[in-house]
C-alpha cells in the first residue's frame, strides 16, 4: 500500500544550500536588525592581521560569535579584552560559509561601572608591576618654574581657573597644548601633547617648559576614562619634565595620577602646587635681610669693642719711646766721647812725632796729619749720620704709631676720659657714685670734678623684634 506522506514531501519546494543560507540570513536580519547583547568576551586574541577582530560573546547558557570590522575597531572607545563583560551594539546576521549566526559590532562598552572598575584595577596592577608608579622614579617639581606647560581643553573653565590662580600667586609664562579631554581621540591627543612638550628644546623658538600640568574637570568614570588609557599613563611616566596630574575632583582617581610626579586634587590646586605666593616670598626675603643687617651690626659692635680692648692693652707712647730714646742718647754720648779720645790720641802721636822731627819736617808732617785728620773727621761725621739717621727715622715712625694708637688722639676729636680718685678709667655712668671725686682729661689738660645725683632711669623695654641673640650677643 503506498505511503500517503510520500507525495506531500515531494511537493515541498527544493532549495540549494546557498539559497537556504541566504534566505535564513535575510530572515534573521529582517527580524532583528540592530540589537544590544550583553555577555562576556571569550576567545579574543587581539585584532587579526587584516585589522578585523573576531571573538565570541557568552553567558552561562549560550554563545554567539562576534566580529568587529577594521574601520569600526579603530573608533571603539573601549577595546575588547578577554573576560570583559560588555554590552555590544550591532547587526545580527549569519555567515553562510559556516552555517552560523553572529553579531557585527558597531559599538562596544563595558557592562556597567563594575566592569570598568575591574578593568581599571587589572590595568593598574599591570602597570604597577612594570614600575611605572614607583616613588623612586618620580621627580621633584622646581620651586619657581619660569614656564609652565598645560595640557587641557582650551575652551573649558579649567584653563581659566589655572591662569587666574597663577596670576594671583606668581605670574609666569604659560604654554597651552590644546587637546580633547573626552572622546575617542582624547587619550592619543593627551599622550602626544606630553611627548610634544618633552620634545621642545630649552633654547628653541618655543622654549621647553620647566613643569607640566595635565588637567581636566570632574566627570563620571566613563568621562575620565581617557586618563586611564595605557598610552597616557606611559607618556606621563616617560616625561622628563616634572608633571602634575589634576584630573577631576578630589575624590576622582585615574591611572595618570599614579604615574605623575605629583597629584593635585583639582586644577586650581595644581596651580597652587606649581608656584609659591610672591607676596610671601618678598616678606621672607625682607625678614632675612633685616636679620642679616642686625647680625652685621652686632658683629661690627663686637669687633669695635675688641679693638678698643686691644688698644687699652697697648703700652703708653712715652713708655714705648723711652727705651729707644735712652739707647740713642747713650750712643750719641759714646760717639762724642770716642771722637774726643780719638782726637786726643792723634794729638799725642803728633806731639811725639814733632819732638823727633825738625821744625820743617814737623811742619810738613803736621800738614799731612792735618789733612788726614780732616779726612778722618769727615768720614767720622758721615759714619755718625749713617748710624743716627735710621734710628731717628725709626724713632719718628714709632712716635707716629703711638700717636695714632694713643687714646689722646681720640681726646683730640672732642672726647674726654673720666677717672676716679685712684686714677682708674670709668667706662659706665653706673660706676660713678654721687659725690665721687672725678678727674676729667681733655686733649689740652685735666679738670677736677665732683659727680652730682643723676636722674632715675627706667629700664629699657626689650623690643619684640629684637634679635640680639642671633649670634649670642
Amino acid at each position: 500500500m503506498p505511503d500517503p506522506g510520500a507525495n506531500s514531501q515531494t511537493n515541498l519546494p527544493e532549495y540549494s544550500v546557498s539559497e537556504i543560507s541566504f534566505a535564513l540570513k535575510r530572515t534573521i536580519e529582517d527580524a532583528y536588525g540592530y540589537v544590544r547583547i550583553r555577555g562576556e568576551i571569550s576567545g579574543y586574541r587581539g585584532p587579526h592581521s587584516s585589522g578585523h577582530a573576531y571573538f565570541a560573546l557568552k553567558d552561562e547558557k549560550a554563545r554567539i560569535e562576534a566580529v568587529v570590522w577594521r574601520g569600526v575597531f579603530g573608533r571603539l572607545r573601549f577595546k575588547p579584552e578577554e573576560g570583559m563583560e560588555v554590552v555590544a551594539t550591532g547587526k545580527l546576521t549569519t555567515y553562510p560559509g559556516s552555517s552560523k549566526y553572529q553579531i557585527v559590532i558597531d559599538a562596544l562598552e563595558p557592562a556597567g561601572v563594575g566592569a570598568l572598575m575591574a578593568l581599571l584595577e587589572e590595568r593598574r596592577k599591570k602597570l604597577a608591576a612594570e614600575g611605572l608608579f614607583d616613588e623612586a622614579r618620580k621627580k621633584r617639581p622646581p620651586f619657581l618654574p619660569r614656564r609652565i606647560g598645560v595640557v587641557t581643553s582650551p575652551t573649558g573653565a579649567v584653563i581659566r581657573d589655572i591662569l587666574h590662580r597663577l596670576g594671583d600667586r606668581f605670574p609666569v609664562d604659560v604654554l597651552v597644548w590644546p587637546v580633547r579631554v573626552q572622546g575617542e581621540t582624547s587619550a592619543a591627543e593627551v599622550a602626544a601633547a606630553i611627548a610634544g612638550f618633552n620634545a621642545l628644546l630649552p633654547d628653541g623658538p618655543v622654549p621647553r617648559p620647566d613643569l607640566l600640568i595635565v588637567a581636566r574637570g570632574g566627570g563620571s568614570l566613563e568621562d575620565l576614562w581617557s586618563f586611564n588609557e595605557e598610552a597616557v599613563v606611559r607618556a606621563a611616566a616617560a616625561s622628563k619634565i616634572p608633571l602634575i596630574s589634576a584630573v577631576g575632583h578630589e575624590t576622582d582617581w585615574t591611572l595618570i595620577d599614579h604615574a605623575a610626579d605629583l597629584r593635585a586634587p583639582t586644577p586650581t590646586g595644581a596651580a597652587e602646587i606649581a608656584v609659591p605666593v610672591r607676596a610671601d616670598l618678598l616678606a621672607t626675603v625682607d625678614d632675612i635681610a633685616g636679620r642679616l643687617r642686625g647680625a652685621v651690626r652686632r658683629l661690627a659692635d663686637a669687633r669695635r669693642s675688641e679693638l678698643r680692648a686691644a688698644e687699652r692693652g697697648l703700652p703708653q707712647l712715652r713708655d714705648l719711646m723711652a727705651l729707644p730714646r735712652q739707647r740713642t742718647d747713650m750712643a750719641a754720648g759714646r760717639l762724642v766721647q770716642a771722637l774726643v779720645v780719638a782726637v786726643e790720641r792723634k794729638a799725642a802721636l803728633a806731639a811725639r812725632a814733632a819732638a823727633r822731627l825738625s821744625a820743617a819736617a814737623l811742619k810738613a808732617r803736621l800738614a799731612r796729619s792735618g789733612d788726614r785728620l780732616a779726612d778722618l773727621s769727615g768720614r767720622l761725621n758721615r759714619a755718625s749720620r749713617q748710624i743716627v739717621e735710621p734710628r731717628r727715622t725709626a724713632l719718628g715712625g714709632l712716635s707716629k704709631l703711638m700717636q695714632s694708637l694713643s687714646y689722646r688722639s681720640v681726646l683730640a676729636r672732642g672726647y674726654a676720659l673720666v677717672r676716679d680718685a685712684n686714677g682708674t678709667a670709668l667706662r659706665a655712668a653706673a660706676a660713678i657714685a654721687p659725690g665721687a671725686v672725678l678727674d676729667i682729661e681733655f686733649h689740652d689738660g685735666r679738670v677736677p670734678a665732683v659727680a652730682g645725683p643723676g636722674p632715675k632711669r627706667r629700664p629699657a623695654k626689650r623690643s619684640k623684634d629684637d634679635q640680639s641673640d642671633l649670634f649670642g650677643d
